[in-house]
């Protein structure tokens, strides 16, 4: 039975929620991570350190006691956000990143940026004291094309924000093209990004496989074959610019199965193993710690975990549980389309 030992990895992009739904997703990441990225999107967003600390609390409190697990919890840009009260936060340890929303770009965004001009002296005092700017980087003009809004972002602002602030640490959030692998690639040395499984298990016919498939919706959209396998590229290369950041975004079923479902997918419950597919399928398998574990610590000057985790490859492949439930409602479980056989250790047990 082969099998690898990788230090414990870390998730750069968590969605938990609230409530009901926080309560039963924050184990299905503190389970095989270590630490997790926030994000702040909540109904009211997290608009300063008090709440970031109230929201944190709620988290630790979620979180099984045999589970060591540390959340860094971010703040939502406005372009009514205090750069002081900001650098005091930040200076303080109640937060650890700050993300910009482009108004309207996904769930619970309708309170962000419109004017990137509007928010350049926050993130001016950013660099000065070296927070990270993380970015959902699309677009919102209804002109163009939902599946260019990406490019379409880095060319009219992501591009302005780099050649500005140069020395602003930025993670271009779960990015689904190749020419957001080209650019990162090739920015300087504070531009990393993060990219999902689902990003990197599935392309846009996935949304439309024998009808509509809501649970395979999510923004920014899933991208052509082409921009996949650059992702599975950039992923698997071993370079540190590109690491993981789940983007797990749990809604309820009726939510995503309705007339007008919400964007996201739940899969933090089966992401390493398939993460372990994805890599051994690429024959990549020894860059797969590097990709999880490694390269979002250096590029935000942290240090690495020092637990470890097994993974597992088994003979047969491995069977998904569906769902996971929510009093009387549930979410569903992100399944790839292809099978995988591998498993982390304490599923045996």
């Amino acid at each position: 039975m082969e099998e690898i030992e990788i230090i414990k990895p870390d998730d750069w992009h968590v969605h938990f929620r609230d409530n009901e739904i926080m309560q039963a997703v924050v184990p299905e990441t503190t389970r095989h991570f270590a630490r997790a990225i926030v994000m702040p999107n909540l109904i009211p967003p997290i608009l300063n350190g008090k709440q970031a600390i109230q929201y944190k609390e709620r988290i630790k409190n979620a979180t099984p006691k045999n589970h060591k697990f540390e959340p860094l919890m971010t703040l939502y840009l406005t372009e009514e956000t205090n750069k002081t009260a900001l650098k005091q936060a930040y200076i303080k340890g109640d937060v650890f990143a700050v993300k910009l929303y482009p108004a309207g770009a996904t769930t619970n965004s309708d309170s962000g940026v419109k004017d990137i001009k509007k928010i350049m002296p926050v993130l001016e005092t950013m660099a000065e004291v070296g927070m990270p700017l993380l970015i959902h980087g699309e677009v919102t003009d209804k002109d163009v094309d939902i599946f260019d809004r990406e490019k379409v972002f880095i060319d009219q602002k992501l591009d302005f924000i780099c050649n500005k602030l140069p020395e602003l640490k930025i993670t271009l959030e779960h990015i689904t093209t190749s020419e957001s692998v080209s650019y990162v690639r090739e920015a300087n040395k504070n531009l990393g990004a993060s990219i999902t499984p689902h990003h990197l298990s599935l392309n846009r016919n996935a949304i439309f496989f024998g009808g509509i498939r809501p649970h395979n919706y999510c923004l920014p959209i899933l991208k052509r074959e082409v921009h996949r396998k650059s992702l599975i590229e950039a992923a698997t290369s071993g370079n540190p610019k590109f690491f993981l950041g789940t983007d797990t975004a749990p809604h309820l079923t009726i939510d995503k199965e309705s007339d007008c479902g919400c964007a996201g997918v739940f899969n933090t419950t089966y992401c390493l193993p398939i993460l372990a597919q994805i890599f051994d399928n690429e024959k990549s398998i020894n860059k797969l710690e590097d990709f999880v574990s490694k390269n979002g610590a250096r590029h935000y000057n942290l240090i690495f975990n020092k637990e470890t985790i097994k993974l597992i490859k088994l003979d047969n492949k491995l069977i998904f549980k569906n769902y996971i439930g929510i009093k009387k409602e549930k979410i569903k479980i992100f399944q790839p389309n292809f099978s995988i056989f591998w498993t982390v250790a304490d599923k045996l047990l």
